[in-house]
């Protein structure tokens, strides 16, 4: 079943970054843009998933703001990755990031109980990958799924959460293979789309030297091939694209979310000026303010 709702928010991943998107979202219901659609991958599945769940309002917002803080003191991604990446390769165990972010999120209010049928914000679409048949993985087409296991599949980026085996498939996130989540959308039978980019730039220099930056300059040439293709195909079926660049004024690594509130606020920042770019999105924002406007001056009236 697709989605016959015009306007989705493409919500891309970024681990700590993702609070951007939050300084961003508010920027968006301040200009009167509110999607029919919300498409998530990893972190962006979590801002996503979470909306879906409470509304896209301004109490949400406070609310998601508040819960970004608190899993900066969880330590959801701790830093020492290349530890882990080595118990990885050797099978060994004895961290469980995966069941921290999972009692987590079902303190968010994400129990396993909870269906995307029982959502009351807007259309909800978590992307993860499948390793074992390559491809992108939608959960919330079927309205019997269970919204924390696609939230889970969504952020199950190693060496920090190990991919899920579920039905025959290998789940992980999504980012591998839609990390700006617009092809999806598409799919989805969206008419428009706010795309909101976190991803981290390399240095335009040739810093590969060594395993690690050379694997993290590597990533980021591919996703933004990925990102140029899936924006080609929006263009080819006549399917505009806002693409929000979100970034930090510094680089910022996926699992630090030390940074939380100078990311919401230059977040929220880079979506206004960005927005104000936009001379097709104004009559949206004129009709939202004249629209209220109008609400108050009848209610005085009354």
């Amino acid at each position: 079943m697709r989605d016959r709702g015009g306007l989705a928010f493409a919500l891309g991943g970024g681990g700590g970054r993702g609070a951007l998107q939050v300084g961003a979202l508010r920027a968006l219901l301040e200009a009167g843009l509110r999607p029919d659609l919300l498409v998530g991958t990893s972190a962006g599945a979590v801002n996503a998933t979470f909306l879906a769940v409470r509304g896209f309002t301004e109490e949400a917002l406070d609310e998601l703001e508040a819960n970004w803080f608190a899993a900066a003191e969880a330590e959801l991604l701790p830093a020492n990755y290349l530890w882990l990446t080595v118990r990885l390769m050797f099978h060994r165990t004895g961290i469980h990031v995966g069941h921290r972010m999972r009692e987590f999120f079902i303190a968010l209010g994400l129990t396993p109980e909870l269906r995307f049928r029982d959502l009351r914000g807007p259309r909800l679409i978590q992307v993860a990958a499948d390793l074992r048949e390559p491809g992108v993985v939608l959960y919330g087409i079927e309205r019997d799924q269970s919204v924390l296991e696609g939230l889970l599949a969504s952020t199950a980026l190693p060496p920090w959460v190990h991919p899920m085996d579920i039905e025959g498939r290998t789940l992980m996130d999504g980012g591998v293979l839609s990390n700006l989540p617009i092809e999806p959308a598409l799919r989805m039978g969206a008419r428009r789309i706010i795309a909101l980019d976190i991803a981290e730039p390399r240095p335009t220099g040739l810093e590969t030297y060594g395993f690690g930056p050379f694997l993290r300059t590597l990533a980021y040439a591919v996703e933004c091939r990925q990102i140029e293709l899936e924006i080609a195909l929006a263009a080819a079926r006549g399917v505009p694209v806002h693409r929000l660049v979100l970034q930090g004024e510094r680089p910022v690594s996926t699992w630090d979310f030390s940074q939380t509130e100078a990311l919401i606020k230059r977040g929220y920042a880079q979506a206004v000026a960005q927005l104000e770019a936009w001379p097709e999105l104004r009559p949206t924002r004129w009709r939202h303010w004249i629209a209220r406007l109008q609400s108050r001056l009848l209610g005085v009236g009354g």
